[in-house]
């Protein structure tokens, strides 16, 4: 026992240089893998890490002309000139409510079609209705919009039709969230399932066979043993939709907006693009993002926080 105690730990107190002749034999025993591993860090460190540089000119007066170092420092000033612009709160108001809203109504429905889905034991028919279902999302958000303007039109348009009225939709601020969110679901709720299926299929099925032979229901099976099963994968799910949660589609809102809807389509995303591809204001559209960011890495925390002490697991 002694002589096995002594092993181990002359295992454990390996001298440094052992150490790491281990790891350099490791890796030229896998560098296949590592080659692999390097190319997504090195896409990450330049596309993501790098343009982290250009950040500063939100706090500079940017000139083009005089480069990022050459143009002068200014502080604070452009985010103030954003807290005090007249349409600051409708802005910030109308993207927190529009992603929260798209939030809880879009993330319940992959769920519940994910187990849906899974109880389809006739497999061409499971296959033709994946297929219906994740079809939506490879369309174009320019088609999508076109497909909202038709649908929506006072003139002949599919809605209308059916409520027997000529509406124009698109011109009432009250209708615009509804039309974004529900566009959202029908376009995304389908893709956003087979994360979902993927786990599901990975479920013991003896767990399925047990569950009958005591006598469960199909939905009493699914509350034991889909819904644990997929509860790992739902708050991974939560946190990451969290960190984005500031960040509203930007093509959708400006392809559906109208003078008559921005008390409700007036988003932060189309601020900055108004400012800094418009106006050339790219200091200032470079703060008001930057203060966005800032919100979003804010929820993330506190989202990972709630979700790590309810589960007992920290993802982030």
């Amino acid at each position: 026992m002694r002589s096995k105690v002594q092993a181990s730990t002359a295992a454990v107190q390996l001298p440094q240089g052992h150490r790491r002749k281990t790891l350099g034999r490791r890796i030229a025993e896998n560098w296949q893998l590592y080659a692999l591993l390097l190319i997504p860090v090195v896409l990450t460190f330049v596309y993501k890490y790098i343009p982290m540089y250009g950040i500063q000119i939100a706090f500079r007066d940017y000139r083009a002309s005089r480069g990022i170092w050459g143009s002068e420092w200014v502080g604070l000033e452009w985010f103030e000139r954003f807290f005090t612009a007249p349409t600051c709160a409708r802005m910030i108001k109308n993207t927190f409510l529009l992603a929260l809203y798209s939030l809880l109504w879009s993330f319940p429905i992959p769920i519940v079609l994910s187990l849906c889905i899974n109880q389809l034991r006739f497999k061409r028919y499971k296959r033709i209705v994946q297929t219906v279902l994740y079809a939506p999302h490879f369309i174009s958000i320019m088609v999508v919009c076109g497909m909202i303007r038709i649908f929506l039109s006072p003139s002949g348009g599919l809605i209308n039709l059916l409520l027997g009225t000529s509406i124009d939709f698109l011109t009432e601020s009250s209708a615009f969230r509804t039309i974004y969110i529900a566009s959202g679901i029908w376009q995304d709720a389908g893709w956003g399932c087979i994360i979902y299926l993927a786990t599901l299929s990975n479920v013991d099925t003896t767990l399925y066979e047990a569950a009958k032979v005591d006598g469960a229901s199909v939905f009493q099976r699914i509350v034991h043993i889909d819904v644990p099963a997929l509860m790992p994968m739902v708050i991974l799910n939560l946190i990451m939709s969290a960190g984005n949660l500031m960040n509203i589609g930007f093509e959708k809102v400006w392809l559906l907006q109208t003078d008559l809807n921005k008390a409700t389509s007036d988003v932060i995303a189309v601020y900055v693009y108004q400012q800094g591809i418009e106006n050339a204001n790219y200091s200032y559209s470079t703060a008001v993002g930057l203060f966005n960011t800032a919100i979003n890495l804010i929820l993330l925390i506190i989202v990972n926080k709630i979700a790590s002490k309810a589960s007992d697991v920290d993802f982030v």
